[in-house]
């Protein structure tokens, strides 16, 4: 039962395993109380009762991997591992992106880590959140009737709550925050220090932005999650459980994850975080997709809450993004009756709304992960994630352009 602690290569697994832990938990731990963090961190009997730490936890992690041995179990440990993991370094990006922001943009970045601040602080925030994550499990527990394809049908569904949850919020914040601190003359309070409106403006919505941002990955975090209970929930469609992307991704991580710890049992865990972090890695190029759709109607948004008061900005975000799905599909539809001497005075005009709609407004049906998931044919790794770059680049151009309006709309406004 104990010839673990005879084994160096469990003892040391189960070491390294703890310290990557431990390691991914030391910026949450020093945002917690940074003082003490600093003070016991010059302290050699602090940091010898760390070291005895991790070696406790060192050992809990090697008895763990010796009694269970070489089970086929140790995957799925391997997945949770990973999942804790990734749990951490999302809570360490949630703290340091802020507060590198800070010390590159001072100014700026100190409206928008207030911003960002009064987001997670937000019951909004909390609310839809948790909405989201609900109607994700429930998406996995749902029926679909789609002959085999669940799994498929379930993952469009997890992503496009996933972009819909980070948009509502978005939207509503910029809408609110901004208009509000006009309105109410507290954007004079804030501009009567060495902050200009575009600082203000921008700071507002890269704030807004970042708190858009940590929602999406979380819900993404939860989403990784269901997608690997749905194939174990639905038996019948486990076997069409099954995208070509993440197991592509997997070739590459779980070799990395692999070459940190020695062989035997451990190596077991560690193929299985490898695992979850090709499937991480996989999704993400998704959820980057629909961020950009994200960032597209949060610049909207914070442009026109210069001028316009929340409700008539929400109705006019609300069109925005109904035409920009829509448009594309109208201009095809017109130019296929043309095609075909269908076309009549009620369809020139509907098509000419449609193409006026198409160049004005942004192109958001380039932003929905249906196709790459929906497809008979596999679509390799790399070629999505040029895809993604591609269209992630035309958010940022369509973005960059929104927010110089907004910023022309507010340079006249009256604040007095």
């Amino acid at each position: 039962m104990f010839s673990w602690l005879t084994n160096p290569n469990i003892l040391l697994g189960g070491l390294i395993l703890a310290g990557v832990q431990l390691l991914a938990a030391l910026p949450w731990l020093r945002a917690i109380d940074s003082r003490a963090f600093d003070k016991n961190l010059k302290n050699s009997q602090s940091i010898l009762t760390a070291l005895g730490v991790w070696v406790g936890i060192g050992l809990i992690v090697a008895a763990i991997i010796g009694y269970k041995g070489d089970s086929s179990s140790m995957w799925l440990y391997g997945r949770m591992y990973g999942k804790l993991l990734h749990l951490q370094i999302l809570i360490d990006l949630f703290i340091l992106v802020p507060g590198f922001l800070a010390m590159v943009w001072p100014k700026g970045g100190a409206v928008a880590l207030a911003a960002y601040r009064e987001g997670w602080r937000q019951p909004m925030f909390w609310l839809i959140t948790v909405f989201a994550i609900s109607l994700t499990w429930v998406a996995v527990v749902l029926p679909y009737f789609t002959f085999g394809d669940d799994f498929k049908m379930m993952k469009q569904i997890g992503f496009d709550i996933v972009m819909l949850a980070a948009v509502l919020f978005g939207v509503l914040g910029a809408s609110m925050s901004i208009s509000e601190e006009i309105e109410g003359r507290t954007a004079i309070t804030v501009m009567s220090k060495p902050i200009n409106r575009r600082q203000f403006l921008l700071g507002k919505f890269v704030g807004i932005l970042m708190a858009c941002g940590a929602m999406t990955l979380i819900l993404g975090w939860n989403l990784n999650t269901a997608l690997l209970v749905m194939p174990e929930f639905d038996k019948i469609n486990e076997d069409r459980a099954y995208d070509p992307m993440p197991m592509e991704a997997k070739e590459y991580s779980v070799p990395i994850a692999q070459s940190l710890v020695p062989s035997g049992p451990a190596r077991t865990i560690a193929e299985g975080a490898g695992m979850w972090f090709g499937e991480v890695f996989a999704h993400t190029l998704g959820l980057g997709l629909g961020f950009g759709q994200v960032m597209i109607l949060v610049a909207i948004a914070t442009a026109l809450a210069t001028r316009l008061a929340f409700v008539v900005n929400l109705v006019i975000c609300l069109m925005v993004y109904f035409l920009g799905h829509l448009a594309p599909v109208v201009v095809r539809v017109t130019d296929d009756m043309q095609a075909k001497n269908q076309a009549n005075t009620a369809t020139g005009l509907v098509g000419f709304f449609g193409n006026l709609f198409d160049t004005l407004l942004p192109a958001l049906e380039f932003f929905t992960m249906g196709p790459a998931i929906i497809r008979e044919t596999p679509l390799p790794l790399q070629e999505f994630g040029f895809y993604v770059a591609t269209v992630f680049g035309y958010a940022i151009l369509y973005t960059v352009i929104a927010l110089v309006v907004g910023l022309l709309l507010f340079e006249d406004r009256d604040l007095a």
